[in-house]
Formats: C-alpha cells, sequence, structure tokens
C-alpha cells in the first residue's frame, strides 16, 4: 500500500492556562495516495487538530508524522512538506489576498519562485479545475461564498499538490455552495488522483468518499466505507453525531416492521429500498 501520509503514535496537548490539555494521544491513522477520505467527529473531537498535523502547520509533542517519507518535524523540509500537502481552512475570506481573481491564484506559484510562463499556466489550469476560469478577471469580494472557496481552492491547486486536507470548507455556506465545493473536491479526486481529506460535519458529504473515519475525544471509533459507517446509527448518536436523512429515513421504518436495508446513503438507493420493501415497480 502506498501512503502519501503516515500518523504514527502521535500525541499533541496545547496549554490551557497554567495546565496541559491533550488534545489527540497515541493517534495512528495511514492515507493511501490518490484516497478520498473524509474524518467526521463533534466540536472538540480533535479533527481539525489532526488536520493541522498532516501538513506541519502543528508539530506533535509525541510521535511523527511523515508527509511522503519526510518528517514534519524536520524544519528544513517545511516547504517541500506544504508544497505536498495544500490546505484550505472554513473561511476562504482567510485565504484570499489579491484584488483579482488570477492574481489571488497566482500568488503560490509566485513565491515558489517559478517561471513567468509557468505561473501563467498553473492559474490556468488550477481555476480551470475549480470552474472559475471565465471569472479570473473578477473582484474576489463580489463573488459567493462558494466561489471563493473555489478560488481558494485553486490556490492550492496551483501549486501543483498531491494532497489537499480541507478543514470544515463548507462550514460558512449555504447549500449550493456547499455542493459546489464537494463537486469539485470529488472531481480533482476522480479526474486528478490528489488525495483528499476532507473533514466535515455534513454526513451527505462523505457519500462518495472511499472511506470515512469517525474521531471523538481524540481517537478514532470508526474506520470503514461510508455504507458501513452510517449504517451503526447507534454509534454514531453515542458520539453525538446525527446521521444522514436518508438513513435516518430507513432506520425508522426498519423499527417501524419495514424490510429495508439501512446501509444506503444516496436518496435513489433510498427510494429503492422502499419500493422493493413494499414491493412496488419502479417507477
Amino acid at each position: 500500500m502506498d501512503n502519501i501520509i503516515e500518523v504514527k503514535d502521535v500525541t499533541f496537548e496545547y496549554s490551557d492556562g497554567d495546565r496541559k490539555k491533550t488534545v489527540i494521544k497515541d493517534f495512528s491513522i495511514n492515507f493511501e495516495r490518490g484516497s478520498f477520505t473524509v474524518i467526521l467527529g463533534h466540536n472538540g473531537s480533535g479533527k481539525s487538530t489532526l488536520a493541522k498535523l498532516l501538513n506541519g502547520l502543528y508539530k506533535a509533542d509525541k510521535g511523527d508524522v511523515f508527509v511522503d517519507g519526510i518528517n514534519t518535524k524536520n524544519e528544513e523540509t517545511e516547504l517541500e512538506i506544504r508544497r505536498k500537502v495544500g490546505m484550505v481552512f472554513q473561511n476562504p475570506d482567510n485565504q484570499l489576498v489579491a484584488s483579482i481573481v488570477e492574481e489571488d491564484v497566482a500568488f503560490g506559484p509566485e513565491n515558489l519562485g517559478l517561471a513567468p510562463e509557468e505561473i501563467r499556466s498553473r492559474v490556468d489550469n488550477a481555476l480551470k479545475a475549480v470552474g472559475m476560469y471565465d471569472l479570473r478577471e473578477s473582484t474576489p469580494h463580489r463573488l459567493s461564498g462558494g466561489q471563493k472557496q473555489r478560488i481558494a481552492i485553486a490556490g492550492i491547486i496551483a501549486m501543483e499538490p498531491e494532497c489537499i486536507v480541507l478543514d470544515e470548507p463548507t462550514a460558512m455556506l449555504d447549500p449550493k455552495g456547499r455542493a459546489e465545493i464537494i463537486a469539485t473536491v470529488e472531481r480533482l479526486n476522480k479526474e486528478k488522483g490528489i488525495t483528499v481529506i476532507l473533514i466535515t460535519h455534513f454526513m451527505e458529504e462523505a457519500e462518495n468518499a472511499d472511506r470515512v473515519v469517525v474521531m471523538n475525544n481524540g481517537a478514532i471509533v470508526a474506520d470503514a466505507p461510508p455504507k458501513t459507517v452510517f449504517g451503526d446509527i447507534s454509534m454514531l448518536k453515542s458520539v453525538g453525531l446525527d446521521v444522514p436523512q436518508t438513513t435516518e429515513l430507513l432506520y425508522s421504518l426498519k423499527k417501524g416492521g419495514l424490510d429495508v436495508n439501512t446501509n444506503v446513503i444516496s436518496i435513489e438507493e433510498t427510494a429503492e429500498e422502499i419500493y422493493k420493501a413494499l414491493h412496488l415497480e419502479e417507477i
């Protein structure tokens, strides 16, 4: 198995007044190159801390994080690690630095010292990848939240990372904006082979992931394909998470005596289960 990131026995603490608070302890996880992983957990579960450990923004107090075999504790290779693992945060306004869209996307490649023609090529390709090329000469502050977040993602793509970590990238967006961002990252994963690690609390965003990891109190409580994780409703509720509405509906129907499979997520699959259970022909 070819892992792009390996987290080995990591403990991370921060100061809480005079005391140390342990956020994650003896934590280990690997991310396979080209995979799409969703990390779920309630506030305080440690998922955002993990995100910042994955590209060296935070350093482990104990244990090690390796990016493509490079230890993130090595200060001499920090730039190389940031080039391999790009970060997208919750508020796109905090990542937009220029007054023109294409200038903003060019910021990262310029800091890498690339030739002007290479920068131009990367900017154009990144904007096309997120569907924002036609707005390359626009002013970012006039764009919608979803469009701004796509620009932030383009700025990361232009640096040609092998992996993108997205920390609650849709938390401040409306449903349309959320759908735009999830469609974008799914396309980047499938078409360009970029490893995606998506941290979110919106269950439906995990529907097409290869793997769902559920965190609670700094530890992993589930690590499996989406249908397996969402089929364990009692576990999800025990760690303070909601379940997808489709799963909740099927779970209620099953409790009411209808013979349905609760290990489905999409609306289409849910409809099929109900049709089959009621012995109705599919419309």
